[in-house]
């Protein structure tokens, strides 16, 4: 209502011929600069420079919280000190520290029935599960949404919840949740084992016992590997609770109910369950890089460039996974367009909305440097955060694709904004003609990585986002991973494109216009 009154009086005044014109009374506003000659500054060589640093066996994989990852930091906070790029918090700490901790691998079992299941066979968890039960509330499938809900007239507060993997469908073949022949997100075995157990522990459910086979030799896999290296699982500290999940295969779901294949009405059944299951937390130091160039016309609206810091650290047998691509070519990316935009700032040039550079801690463990931003401590308001730019690999070429090798996938641009697809294409079309591949962005691609970075925690803060991406390859996630075998002109011209959309981003007179959901 506001904006509406200032409109109409200040169209009253320009309509009125007895008073000056804008011209006469005021300067006009100052012109966006061009900004292919910053962008010139972002070269081969110094992202070369860079890597061959970031991504060396001095830096030990940069492993969440272990030394090789503190030398990553002190690297990118002394780069951003010698371009005279403040840091974002107002104590002028670059580090955001995030609290972390290690769930060590449980051990124990649990007793259905009186029948012994040890953890790690036919039962899995990564955290405490403790506690004697004698009766279950069966939900189904776990599934709410819209008018559909396997909850509806069950009070779960203080009680076991046991559902399994799928969603219900109607007698006709169609999905109750859609309403049509197409599943939902509760259906993608991914998505749909947090959203139950979230849902469940909404409903004040103590813990959930979950059947899915699918999840379960997955996870099996995960287990042993962490059990046989004594490793464990790291997650946010302030997201540690009372509150447990059970993966279970078919045979421990048939022994608490024998019909749970085929039963599709709720309701609370008589169990004997006893839960042992014991585990321990170990703090992780570990922290968030975050600095930012202030905007000149509009410092309280911020445009988000994001890469992750840290990798695997070390095998066990002593190989360094050096992670130049993953995600080194982000983090050299950052640098650059950082002094790019500051030597535009210096020429009276700079950006008019804030943009902050945000290389944040344990992606590789679950995006959780990035959710702490956003969920727990966003330094800057997430209301007035217009866009976030995701890079995660951005140096090697995809073995998997055919055509041009100058070409970068993008993933979620019109996920929520159109006005950012539109923007997105028409920069690259003026400055890096680059062959924007969408292939993953497809709602349907089993890879499903637009849930698989940190973007994606903006994006369900309903902020606009873009992930730039150059597909896995055979060295993802190993020793191979080095940095002679980036391609530093593809690198060079990615980060282009990254340079000149937050430019355009940040220097467009509105803010861009959220017309889709959150998904």
């Amino acid at each position: 209502m506001k904006k509406a009154f200032l409109l109409a009086v200040a169209l009253a005044w320009a309509c009125n011929s007895s008073q000056k014109t804008v011209s006469e009374s005021t300067p006009a506003p100052k012109q966006t600069a061009e900004p292919t000659a910053y962008a010139q500054t972002i070269t081969s060589e110094e992202l070369k420079e860079h890597l061959f640093v970031y991504a060396s066996d001095e830096f030990e994989g940069r492993e969440t919280g272990e030394p090789g990852q503190k030398k990553a930091v002190e690297y990118l906070k002394t780069q951003y000190q010698a371009m005279g790029i403040l840091a974002a918090k107002a104590d002028g700490d670059y580090f955001q520290k995030v609290p972390l901790e290690v769930s060590q691998v449980p051990t124990g079992n649990v007793v259905f029935n009186g029948e012994t299941f040890e953890l790690g066979e036919d039962v899995l968890t990564f955290t405490t599960a403790m506690g004697n039960f004698d009766e279950i509330v069966y939900v189904g499938y776990g599934v709410e949404e819209g008018d559909y809900s396997d909850y509806k007239d069950l009070d779960v507060s203080g009680k076991l919840v046991l559902a399994k993997s799928g969603e219900p469908m109607k007698d006709n073949g169609t999905y109750a949740v859609t309403g049509t022949q197409e599943p939902s997100a509760w259906s993608n075995m991914s998505e749909a084992l947090g959203k139950k157990a979230e849902l469940a522990q909404n409903k004040g459910a103590v813990g959930l016992l979950y059947l899915d086979e699918q999840n379960f030799s997955r996870f099996k896999g995960y287990f042993s590997y962490m059990k046989t290296n004594a490793s464990g699982r790291m997650q946010l500290k302030d997201e540690t609770s009372d509150y447990f999940f059970l993966l279970l295969n078919q045979n421990a779901a048939a022994t608490l109910k024998e019909d749970i294949m085929t039963a599709t009405a709720p309701g609370v059944f008589k169990a004997e369950v006893a839960l042992n299951i014991e585990s321990a937390n170990e703090a992780v130091d570990s922290e968030n890089v975050v600095a930012v160039i202030k905007g000149s016309e509009k410092p309280d609206e911020y445009v988000v460039v994001s890469s992750h810091l840290d990798h695997i650290g070390i095998t066990a047998d002593g190989q360094i996974n050096n992670g130049a691509d993953d995600d080194g070519s982000g983090t050299v990316a950052m640098l650059e367009m950082a002094e790019a935009f500051k030597e535009a700032q210096e020429k009276g040039d700079g950006p008019k909305r804030s943009i902050v550079f945000l290389h944040v801690t344990g992606e590789e463990k679950g995006l959780l440097g990035s959710k702490y931003y956003t969920d727990y401590d966003p330094i800057f308001p997430l209301s007035n955060t217009v866009a976030n730019l995701n890079i995660d690999m951005i140096g090697r070429i995809d073995p998997k694709r055919e055509g041009d090798r100058n070409y970068v996938y993008l993933i979620g641009a019109d996920k929520l904004s159109t006005e950012l697809h539109e923007l997105s294409e028409a920069v690259n079309e003026k400055y890096t003609q680059l062959e924007l591949d969408y292939t993953f962005n497809d709602e349907n691609d089993p890879n499903r990585f637009y849930y698989r970075s940190d973007h994606y925690n903006f994006a369900k803060n309903n902020i606009p986002i873009i992930f730039y991406f150059n597909g896995t390859h055979a060295d993802y996630h190993r020793p191979g991973d080095t940095p002679d075998k980036i391609e530093y002109d593809l690198l060079e011209n990615r980060t282009k494109l990254v340079f000149h959309t937050a430019w355009e981003i940040a220097n467009r007179e509105t803010k861009l216009t959220v017309d889709k959901a959150a998904k």
